[in-house]
Order: C-alpha cells, then structure tokens, then sequence
C-alpha cells in the first residue's frame, strides 16, 4: 500500500494536498490537472508491473475514451484503466496517441489499432468502424460480432458483495446508484440494481424504498443516503454501485452522526485507490483495472500479429476486499 507521501512526491505536491484530494474536498482549489496527476499517482502505486526491457515495437495505437477530463477525475475508475493501458504500452515499446473525438478520418493512416475504453454512442461506434482497424473494446462491447473486449462479470461481483452483507446479518440493505446509457443514448437500469433487486426479493428482504437513483459522484451518495435516512424505513447496510459515491455516503453518515460501520455498514464497488484511504477504510469490490489494462493490451497485440478474424471476449473476476467500513448489524 503506497503512503501519502509517496503520492505526493510522485505527483510533485503537498502531502495535504494528496489527502484533500483522494478525499474529494470541494473546498480546495487546485486545478483539473494537478487532481489528476494526484490520482494517476496514486493508481501508479498501487500496483506494480516488472520492468522489462523491450524493444521498440512496429505498432502504433490509439486510445479511444468515451469521457471528459472532468468525468475521469469524478469516478477515477476509467483513470486506473487508462493508467494501465498506458503502463502497458510503454512496456511493451509501443508507441500510441490519445484519438481527439472532434478529429477527422486521418487518424486511420497513423494507427495499427484501436483501444476504446468506455461505454460508447452509435456515432462513435461508427467511426471506430469506419477507421476499418482491429479494436479491442475496455468495459463495454457493443458488438461483439466485429470486436474484441475485456469486461466485467458484474452479476458475480455483485452477489459476492451481497453474500457478505448477508452473512454478517443483514436484512435491511440499501443500494444506491446511477443511470446507465448505452450506444444509442438510451437510458437503462444499472446492471449492479438489477442483480440487487433480484437478488433481495429471492431472500424476501427487498425494500423498494430504500433504492435510491441519481448519478455516480460523492453529491450523489450524500444526498441521497440522507434521504433514504429519512424515511420510515432505515437500512443497516448499503451496497454502492462504486466507491466515489461512498464517499459522499460517508460525509453524510457523519453529518447526521451515524457511525460506519458501528450503525451503518458501507460496502463499494472499483476499488479506486482512494477506498483504502477512507475513514474507515471501505469494503468494497475490487476490479482488477491493471489486469483489464494488460489483457487488452495483448488482445489487440495478438489480433495485429495473428491477423486473427474471429473476435475474443474476455471476462476478467473480482474479489471482495475486507476492511472496516462493514460489520454486523447491532442488535436491538
């Protein structure tokens, strides 16, 4: 486990800077770019690849991101990917470049392939197909007649975070969680609500008023754990569909004077390298963004040297991570 001050020298700022961000204090005012070296830091050290000394390869990549600077510093999941993606590449002696969305079809003559990390709109989609250059797709794949991909098992993940809670007591679970949006705009339910609510109405404990919807940003954990703490019915436990909205989760627990996990007990979802900062440290479940970042990496390798026709679809495990932020439910 990498120490503020090795994130801070990596990152070049203060140690107090270090611990307002990974906290996400909206009262320090420091730029985009220096919160993002904070967090690359910070993903840098939280795993380590052997260097290897390689030679300077034939190919060329582009990456190909689906959201914002603003949206990467939010939800540092992406960040941790494309950290690893990167930390790949330069392994590897493969030269790549950052694809502008606003660019034009020039970018085609430049690239062997294409790494395409996000969830994607179809005029995206086919503009990557119209550069006609092999592509791996990083936690989406939409169409996996024409791409490779590395995903998620979200329905796994998720059970294995509610077996937890269930086992240590539990029976009145909250989650709270975002919107999807797939290629084509249209909205839908997050997978991780779906396998929730599923599985709560096999055990006959679902409480549909304590699912609570907005966006995936500490605003959003905050208000509306405080208003689902406001109702008749109160939770013991809530799932979180990633770790940025537990932070809000937290802030609001403490206005209200609520311990975690003494009262209420708190369980994440990423495993964001700011999870084992938090106070209490979060459970949560942790995905293997270096692994996700590697293995797409070597898809698309193989692809461009195997000239392979064929796609591959690779679904890469989680593992609940056990620290303080859950226990078991007082008794009354």
């Amino acid at each position: 486990m990498a120490t503020i001050k090795e994130i801070a020298t990596l990152a070049n700022v203060s140690i107090t800077t270090v611990s307002r961000v990974l906290n996400y204090d909206e009262t320090l005012n420091v730029s985009p770019e220096t919160r993002k070296r904070v967090f690359e830091a910070a993903e840098e050290l939280s795993y380590v690849i052997t260097p290897k000394k390689k030679a300077k390869s034939k190919w060329t990549i582009g990456l190909y991101d689906s959201f914002s600077l603003e949206e990467e510093l939010v939800d540092t999941y992406y960040l941790s990917i494309r950290v690893a993606l990167e930390k790949k590449l330069k392994l590897k002696g493969i030269d790549f470049y950052r694809i502008d969305k606003g660019g034009n079809a020039e970018y085609s003559k430049k690239i062997d392939g294409i790494l395409c990390l996000g969830t994607f709109k179809s005029k995206d989609i086919e503009r990557i197909k119209h550069f006609d250059k092999p592509c791996v797709f990083i936690d989406s794949n939409p169409d996996d007649r024409y791409f490779d991909s590395v995903i998620i098992d979200f329905p796994s993940a998720t059970k294995n975070a509610l077996n937890y809670l269930t086992e240590l007591g539990h029976k009145s679970i909250g989650f709270i969680g975002g919107v999807e949006t797939d290629m084509y705009g249209n909205r839908f339910k997050d997978l991780r609500q779906d396998v929730f609510e599923n599985y709560l109405k096999q055990k006959n404990i679902f409480k549909e008023e304590l699912v609570k919807i907005g966006g995936y940003d500490p605003k959003d954990g905050y208000n509306l754990l405080k208003e689902m703490l406001s109702g008749q019915q109160k939770p013991t436990a809530i799932f979180v569909a990633n770790d940025t909205i537990a932070v809000g989760c937290y802030k609001a627990a403490y206005e209200l004077g609520i311990k975690v996990p003494e009262e209420l007990s708190i369980v994440g979802f990423n495993d964001v390298a700011t999870a084992q900062y938090m106070v209490p440290p979060l459970t949560t479940v942790k995905l293997y963004t270096e692994i996700m970042g590697e293995t797409a990496v070597d898809l698309l390798v193989e692809k461009l040297s195997s000239k392979r026709e064929v796609s591959k679809k690779i679904t890469i495990n989680t593992k609940l991570i056990i620290r303080e932020s859950a226990a078991a439910p007082r008794k009354k």
